[in-house]
C-alpha cells in the first residue's frame, strides 16, 4: 500500500522532470534569432512544458500524501496533456516535412522557393502585416552584415556556405543575372523575368521583401522546429511509459484500498 503511494510520488517526480526539457526546447526556439521574430511556434511548447510541470506536482503532492483527489484530477488531466502533445508532435512532424535547399552548379550555397514548404507555414508568411513585422525584426538581427567581410570576392562567395537566411535575404536569386560587386551590392541584371525577386531586389533593403527570403526564414524554422519535435517524440514515448506504469500503481493501490475517489483515507 505504501509502496504504491511511493512508487505514484516517484513517477510523477519523473514527469517533472520531462518538463524541464520541454520548456528548455521552447526557450531555446525562442533564443534563435529566426524564431525570436516568429513568436506563433515556440509557445505551444513552453505551454504544454510549464501545463506537466503544475500537473505533476500535483500528482507528486497526490501519490506521496495520498491526497485521492489530486490523484483522480492528475489522471485524467495527464491523459489530456498527452493527447495533447501527440497531436502538437503530429502536426509539427507534417508542417515541417516539405521544403528543401536547391542546390547550384558551382555554388557553395542552396537557394530556396516559398512555394516548397507546407500551406500552413506559408500562410504565415504570406500576409503582408505579419511579414512586415517580421522583416524589420530579421533586419534589426544584422544577418547580412558580416558577409561583406567574410566573402570579399566572387569565388570567396560562390563558394560560402551561406544559411538559409543569409541566402534568401542578402543576395538576390541567381537565376536573375546580376554581376557581383560585394555580397550586398549586385548590379546589372540579365534575366529580370527570371524570377519575381529579381525586380524586388535592391541595394539599399536587399532582399528582405523577396519569396526567397521568406523561403529561408521557413527552412530554419523547419530545422527548428523539426528538432524540438524529435525531442518532444522521445519525452511523449517516455510519457506514455510513465503514465502507464502510474495507471497501475494507482489500481493497485485501490484494490488495496489506500485510495478512495472522495478524498483522502481509505475505502
Amino acid at each position: 500500500m505504501k509502496f504504491s503511494n511511493y512508487l505514484i510520488g516517484v513517477l510523477n517526480l519523473a514527469t517533472i522532470g520531462l518538463s524541464v526539457p520541454i520548456i528548455g526546447g521552447g526557450i531555446w526556439l525562442a533564443t534563435k534569432h529566426d524564431t525570436d521574430c516568429v513568436r506563433f511556434l515556440q509557445w505551444p511548447i513552453i505551454i504544454i512544458g510549464v501545463f506537466l510541470l503544475i500537473v505533476s506536482v500535483a500528482g507528486f503532492v497526490g501519490g506521496c500524501f495520498g491526497i485521492s483527489c489530486l490523484l483522480w484530477i492528475y489522471l485524467f488531466v495527464m491523459f489530456l496533456l498527452i493527447l495533447s502533445l501527440l497531436c502538437f508532435t503530429v502536426f509539427a512532424f507534417v508542417v515541417t516535412h516539405d521544403g528543401a535547399g536547391h542546390a547550384l552548379a558551382g555554388k557553395g550555397f542552396k537557394e530556396y522557393r516559398l512555394g516548397d514548404y507546407s500551406t500552413w507555414l506559408q500562410n504565415k508568411v504570406d500576409n503582408m502585416k505579419n511579414w512586415d513585422r517580421i522583416k524589420s525584426c530579421l533586419s534589426d538581427t544584422q544577418v547580412c552584415n558580416a558577409l561583406n567581410e567574410e566573402y570579399p570576392t566572387t569565388d570567396a562567395f560562390s563558394n560560402s556556405q551561406l544559411s538559409p537566411l543569409q541566402s534568401g535575404c542578402c543576395k538576390p536569386p541567381s537565376a536573375c543575372g546580376y554581376t557581383f560587386e560585394n555580397a550586398t551590392l549586385w548590379v546589372n541584371p540579365t534575366n529580370l523575368s527570371a524570377d519575381r525577386d529579381c525586380l524586388l531586389w535592391n541595394n539599399q533593403n536587399l532582399c528582405f521583401s523577396c519569396d526567397s527570403c521568406r523561403a529561408g526564414l521557413l527552412q530554419n524554422i523547419k530545422q527548428d522546429w523539426h528538432k524540438a519535435a524529435i525531442l518532444n517524440a522521445v519525452i511523449l514515448i517516455f510519457l506514455i511509459v510513465v503514465y502507464s506504469i502510474g495507471c497501475c500503481a494507482f489500481r493497485n493501490a485501490r484494490r488495496e484500498g489506500a485510495f478512495s475517489p472522495y478524498g483522502k483515507g481509505y475505502v
